[in-house]
């Protein structure tokens, strides 16, 4: 039997629940505050949805139910900076009979406030991650400690630690200044692009998809291109996400085995999210100003036209990898580009492009650079340099489903 209390509360807790927190952010100056008022605003949503009937607006009845419990919240806590003048403008905010409502810009002025707050580059990596996904995304703290494997205590202490930074730092909750701007933009998508990685490709465990944190990204990534909609790069962070997501369900087969992107049952692809994907590439490159996320976007775009794997354009994919490694020099560009010459041109040429990645250092433990040396010598027919780039590719895996699919091509190798 469904309840439509208790549906209601969760479509308005993933619509509305972001611009809420934000814009009590604001006002509080508090982000364990105002999330605590948030989190009772909801959980008192159920109970009186039930009992009196679910209100015609249900997201305003929220913000004002958040509002005087964080009311409530402030005449307790004394800790509060600036206690009192916050606490006297809710009161103002509060005492009108009908507040006006706020403008959808002052609504997307909050959340975006939130956003370069959560990544602020004062914080670590990992800790503007999690509090990404706690604050705009509304994870649960177990979710989140789920998804990148570490124990729910750790992951509280991480997203506690980055509240008190901000608190104790005075991290401004603010939009950067203009000439900060394209820094801490990009430092906003690389924390999408994180999160989406995590779930497309899972670092560790039994699971080489984890949905809800691509979802999630997409999600963030939809809402940073909306809220930041001349940002070319925005559009194409969100087009590279879509266009890989689509796929996902060809990834594994029915038994969680790993299928090939060339292997892949198309049928499978999600056409309405390559259609979305594409659009937002389309509106990305119409703003002028290429950049990294575009240009993946774009190789991506390639693997996927393609009719099947061996009609992909691997000549165009690899001038496009050399043009991303003029952007952003990277091992991992060029680890792809030596793949994508491997195939436009030959394996020995791709094993050329890989010897000096090889000898780095740096480079010893990285799966993925011996996984493509291992296909790209099996190619090549030099079979036991192959076995033993496969053997030390498979030591090297630490998620199940990849470190299977290595095996299997081992053994398809020495037969």
């Amino acid at each position: 039997m469904t309840d439509p209390a208790a549906t209601t509360a969760v479509r308005v807790f993933h619509d509305e629940r972001a611009a809420v927190l934000a814009t009590l952010i604001r006002y509080v100056g508090d982000f364990q505050v105002a999330e605590d008022a948030v989190q009772e605003a909801f959980e008192a949503a159920l109970a009186t949805w039930r009992r009196d009937g679910i209100p015609k607006n249900p997201g305003a009845w929220i913000t004002v139910t958040a509002r005087r419990r964080a009311i409530d919240r402030l005449r307790r806590d004394r800790s509060v900076a600036d206690r009192a003048e916050r606490l006297a403008a809710l009161l103002r905010l509060d005492e009108q009979e009908h507040p006006p409502m706020r403008e959808a810009s002052a609504i997307a002025d909050d959340r975006l406030r939130l956003i370069f707050t959560c990544c602020h580059p004062a914080l670590d990596l990992a800790a503007r991650v999690a509090l990404t996904l706690r604050t705009l995304g509304g994870l649960t703290t177990g979710e989140i400690a789920r998804a990148f494997l570490v124990a729910e205590p750790t992951m509280g202490k991480r997203i506690v630690r980055a509240k008190r930074k901000i608190a104790h730092a005075h991290i401004p909750y603010r939009v950067p200044a203009p000439e900060d701007l394209p820094d801490r933009v990009r430092g906003v998508l690389r924390v999408v692009y994180l999160i989406f990685n995590e779930g497309y490709s899972a670092s560790e465990g039994d699971r080489l998809v984890r949905s809800d944190l691509c979802s999630e990204a997409i999600r963030l990534g939809r809402l940073a291109a909306e809220l930041m909609p001349d940002d070319g790069e925005a559009w194409g962070l969100v087009a590279l996400m879509l266009l890989h997501d689509a796929r996902h369900a060809a990834r594994v087969d029915e038994r969680g085995t790993y299928v090939a992107l060339q292997e892949q049952d198309r049928s499978l692809w999600d056409r309405d999210r390559i259609g979305e994907g594409l659009r937002a590439l389309r509106r990305a490159v119409r703003l002028g100003r290429p950049g990294p996320y575009q240009l993946q976007a774009t190789i991506t775009a390639l693997h996927i036209e393609g009719s099947d794997g061996d009609a992909t354009d691997w000549a165009r994919i690899a001038e496009l990898y050399g043009a991303l490694g003029r952007l952003t020099p990277s091992p991992v560009v060029e680890l792809n580009r030596a793949a994508a010459i491997g195939f436009a041109h030959g394996a020995e040429a791709g094993l050329t492009l890989l010897d000096p990645l090889l000898h780095d250092p740096a480079l010893e433990r990285y799966q993925p650079l011996h996984a493509t040396h291992a296909e790209l010598l099996s190619r090549a027919h030099d079979l036991p340099s192959a076995v033993r780039a496969y053997e030390r590719a498979i030591a090297l895996s630490t998620n199940a489903v990849e470190r299977a699919e290595l095996e299997r091509r081992l053994r398809t190798l020495t037969g």
